[in-house]
């Protein structure tokens, strides 16, 4: 039996079974014709925003979601709203009413009969208003990244430009984890964005028991990037296919090579630009890398220029079979690993073709001394 899933922002779970290669996913980035991304505020609850954003839809004749996602307070809400803003009709709608109620309010605002709903997140899927297109999220910080981002869809379903307001409380009484996914959704807020919003939520939370109910968490201790590692070898274990462990060379300079702090100063752009690095497998993302950090940071200081040698170094040493690379001054010692060998004998070759230029010791060790000019001069610009 095959089963398709569709899904804007695939739960942490689903898409790490797919990262892992169990399931298989495909990605569908394109919008839309004519579909516009839809503009977001964070910001804290203010009672003049809140009506100039109702009224600033009432004026160009669209309708208004309001999410206050705690049925206790949810009518007090709504007569505090119909005080700001007098003219407007607004309906509430929640999980706990009666079939029949909960219906007659659905089609009333389907006939535009209503223009704002009052609603908790019973709208978070399978609503598509077309004239509906701001949305007003009390309490942000209280959502899932992938549950604000299915609610923020609400809206912008035409051709016609949304807005979302996510009201929070004060930054200093935010969470670590509230603040990383309100980060999130104000970077990736282009379309086509929910699997990057989807792998930010990922490592946010974690991402489940395989076999369990669990759809986040139980990764933390060993990090999500070894976690796959792991999976990826156990099920291509299992699968009867070959295990080579990835070269992963070290690179030994006598030089500083790091972000600088006050260069980059914030800790989360320095852990991604760093995961970012990690992953570089090529010399044009390098020269890539550095024209954006100069576009975004202004030019590189000397340390970050080094992170960036030191980077395709390791680059160039995955790809010459090299497990240990030093650089000091200029001399350059390389060891080789044997099983990452395409050509051993390449290494003899150039031996004896470098006319005294070049060195093999008894122990395996190529060694070379550097003369024309300074490691800084040489990598890609």
């Amino acid at each position: 039996m095959d089963v398709l899933a569709l899904t804007a922002t695939p739960i942490p779970r689903t898409l790490h079974l797919s990262m892992m290669g169990i399931r298989d996913i495909s990605v569908i980035a394109t919008p839309p014709e004519q579909r516009r991304a839809i503009i977001t505020y964070v910001c804290e609850f203010d009672e003049t925003v809140v009506s100039e954003a109702i009224r600033s839809e009432l004026y160009r004749g669209g309708q208004i979601f309001f999410v206050h996602n705690n049925v206790n307070s949810i009518e007090r809400m709504a007569a505090r709203l119909k005080q700001l803003v007098p003219e407007v009709r607004l309906a509430v709608a929640h999980g706990q009413m009666g079939e029949n109620d909960l219906e007659k309010v659905m089609m009333q605002f389907m006939a535009r009969e209503v223009d704002m709903l009052v609603c908790t997140t019973i709208i978070e899927s399978g609503i598509d208003v077309a004239t509906a297109n701001t949305i007003l999220v009390n309490r942000a910080d209280r959502f899932g990244l992938a549950q604000i981002y299915q609610l923020r869809g609400r809206v912008g379903r035409s051709d016609e430009q949304a807005y979302a307001y996510l009201f929070i409380p004060e930054e200093s009484q935010l969470g670590t984890d509230a603040q990383k996914r309100l980060k999130v959704l104000m970077e990736h807020s282009d379309l086509g964005s929910g699997f990057q919003i989807a792998m930010n939520d990922l490592k946010i939370r974690g991402g489940g028991a395989i076999l369990g109910a669990s759809q986040s968490g139980h990764i933390a201790a060993v990090g999500y990037d070894m976690f796959l590692k792991l999976m990826e070898e156990a099920v291509a274990q299992l699968k009867g296919e070959p295990i080579t462990d990835g070269l992963e060379p070290e690179i030994n300079l006598s030089m500083s090579a790091y972000m600088a702090e006050d260069y980059v100063a914030d800790i989360d752009q320095r852990l991604s630009l760093y995961r970012r690095l990690a992953k570089v497998t090529d010399l044009k993302e390098i020269a890539a890398m550095k024209a954006e950090l100069t576009d975004r940071f202004g030019p590189l200081p000397e340390e970050t220029e080094n992170l960036l040698l030191k980077i395709m170094l390791r680059v160039l040493a995955v790809r010459a079979g090299v497990k240990r690379l030093d650089l000091f001054g200029q001399q350059l010692v390389l060891a080789f690993s044997e099983i990452h060998q395409q050509r051993p004998l390449g290494i003899i070759e150039m031996v004896t073709g470098g006319k005294g230029l070049y060195q093999f010791t008894p122990d395996h060790l190529f060694k070379a001394g550097l003369t024309k000019a300074p490691p800084e001069a040489c990598w890609p610009r």
